[in-house]
C-alpha cells in the first residue's frame, strides 16, 4: 500500500510505477484552483490501473523537485 499525505496536482508516473499487482494507493488530487481536493484510492490489477473517489478533503500541497 501507497499512502501520500499531501495534495498532489496530479498523480505522480512514479508511483503508479511502483504500485504492486493488486496493491492499492490512497492519494488526495488537486482538481482546481480553491476547490477541495479529492482523495482517491488507486488500485493496480495486472497493467490496468483505476481509481475511485471517497471524499473531498483539504491536505498541504506536494512538493517534488
Amino acid at each position: 500500500m501507497i499512502l501520500v499525505a499531501a495534495a498532489a496536482r496530479g498523480v505522480p508516473p512514479a508511483l503508479i510505477e511502483q504500485l504492486a499487482d493488486g496493491g492499492r494507493m490512497v492519494i488526495p488530487v488537486s482538481v482546481g484552483p480553491d476547490q477541495p481536493q479529492d482523495l482517491r484510492v488507486y488500485v493496480r490489477r495486472g497493467s490496468e490501473v483505476s481509481y475511485r473517489s471517497m471524499f473531498p478533503v483539504l491536505f498541504v500541497p506536494l512538493r517534488t523537485g
